[in-house]
């Protein structure tokens, strides 16, 4: 036995996360990587003080009940919750950590290459090289559009969304924005705050999606407000997959209502996302690896860790969420 603090460990991590669970816990790792089933999952946190998650493990009321009494935390690799029921955790006297800071640059820099790849046609330019199909150079070959000069309508304005505004700027992006609330007026920095979605669409040539998913934002992207763009937008996607309705949007790119979308994440991932998004030649998309940069994915880790040392210590812990 040790007195360490006794941990779960669903995925594999970095060597350094890995490194740091080996020298300061009783870390238990699930070695071979696979998906782990509920089942699986409540008997691996027997004994345990805590559980580092990913995404990758819904944890809804059902398992969190069935967690032994030994479990006081769940942290999870990710910034969304919408994979716990944090109501349950709260419940059951379980802290929930999450990685909210670690996040923001790395997420930011994939919505700014989903932005450019989508708008530059990146996708069926590296499509047409590899099929040998690059013989001549025309005026009319490959005509994207623009992000220079343009205008950038962003939903949620939080860490990511501001940030990703910031980065725009560097593009001379005329910011507007929606949010829940709106933010102050030194963290706009002239950006245009829209009161409602409704308002901000039909000004958004480029538009990204950086809110979490809640009740309210789940399929918020769908045929009624894709006819509010203007023609031909690109639509970037970098939150959660379920805030679109994926036909909607997918009916949208085949009649060119939409000229193109970039996307991180998507409903039913990994292995059941919609079939016309692989077909599609203007989807740019990436396999939801928004926090997957080494610094970052280190720091998430690290923080996670930080934040258990805290809680079992009886200390405040910044990035608790219940």
């Amino acid at each position: 036995m040790t007195d360490r603090p006794r941990i779960y460990v669903t995925r594999r991590h970095l060597e350094a996360t890995e490194v740091r669970l080996a020298a300061g816990y009783d870390a238990a790792i699930n070695e071979d990587d696979h998906i782990m089933s509920a089942d699986e999952l409540v008997a691996a946190a027997d004994g345990m003080d805590a559980l580092l998650i990913c995404v990758t493990e819904p944890m809804d009321s059902a398992l969190i009940e069935r967690l032994p009494e030994s479990v006081k935390a769940i942290l999870t690799l990710s910034v969304g919750l919408d994979h716990i029921d944090t109501d349950a955790a709260k419940a059951r006297g379980i802290a929930v950590l999450n990685t909210p800071d670690a996040v923001t640059a790395p997420t930011t820099e994939i919505g700014m290459l989903l932005l450019l790849g989508a708008a530059r046609r990146a996708a069926e330019g590296a499509a047409m090289i590899r099929a040998g199909e690059w013989t001549s150079w025309s005026p009319r070959q490959m005509i994207g559009k623009e992000i220079t000069g343009s205008a950038l309508g962003i939903f949620g304005m939080g860490r990511i969304g501001s940030t990703v505004a910031d980065r725009a700027r560097a593009f001379d992006m005329t910011i507007r924005y929606h949010n829940r609330s709106r933010i102050s007026f030194d963290d706009e920095k002239s950006a245009s705050y829209y009161t409602s979605i409704e308002a901000l669409l039909p000004v958004s040539p480029f538009f990204m999606i950086c809110a979490p998913a809640t009740a309210e934002t789940r399929g918020f992207l769908n045929a009624e407000r894709i006819a509010l763009l203007p023609d031909e937008a690109v639509v970037v996607n970098i939150a959660r997959g379920e805030l679109v309705d994926d036909e909607a949007l997918v009916a949208a790119l085949r009649s060119g209502k939409i000229a193109a979308a970039g996307l991180d994440v998507f409903n039913g991932e990994p292995n059941d996302i919609h079939p016309a998004y692989l077909e599609l030649p203007n989807v740019f998309m990436t396999p939801h690896i928004g926090s997957g940069a080494e610094r970052s994915r280190a720091a998430m880790g690290d923080m996670l860790l930080d934040g258990l040392d805290l809680l079992l210590a009886g200390e405040p812990v910044a990035n608790r969420v219940v």
